[in-house]
């Protein structure tokens, strides 16, 4: 599991190092073979284990090819997909097109979402982080659209 947000910086040339910390994690699940995307819902990318993207690009491999809405998240998901191996200093090259819509710059930060990572502006997650808190403040939450959670 990929838990934790993280600051961390992008170079010139478009590369970020994964977090010392994770880097074993990746070595195990995927022998840091990993896929980045972009995010179907906000301005941010999406970085999975390779196993867990192959469990996703099955799913999709199912979507239908006639149904407009399928299609979209197949052209979105899999059309921004790329392929990457951590390198031996634990970095990856983000591709230029998913730098610009995810508008990443130097400052970024890493979000651990279970099995996958979110990649963001770092000014732009607290931006919606802000407005996650809003929204959750501004009405009980309806139990049945959420699984069931006890703390």
């Amino acid at each position: 599991m990929f838990r934790g947000a993280t600051a961390i910086n992008m170079d010139a040339k478009g590369r970020i190092a994964i977090p010392a910390k994770y880097r074993s994690r990746f070595e195990d699940v995927c022998s840091n073979q990993i896929v980045v995307t972009i995010d179907l819902f906000d301005p941010c990318l999406l970085l999975f284990p390779l196993p867990h993207w192959e469990q996703l690009e099955a799913k999709l491999d199912t979507f239908s090819n006639t149904d407009p809405n399928q299609r979209r998240i197949k052209r979105m998901l899999l059309g921004h997909a790329s392929e990457h191996e951590i390198d031996g200093n634990g970095r990856i090259l983000l591709p230029p097109v998913l730098r610009e819509y995810a508008q990443l710059e130097k400052q970024l930060l890493l979000a651990g979402q279970g099995k996958t990572f979110q990649i963001w502006n770092e000014e732009n997650w607290h931006k919606k982080i802000e407005q996650d808190v809003e929204a959750l403040a501004e009405g009980p939450l309806d139990p049945e659209s959420l699984p069931e959670l006890a703390f």
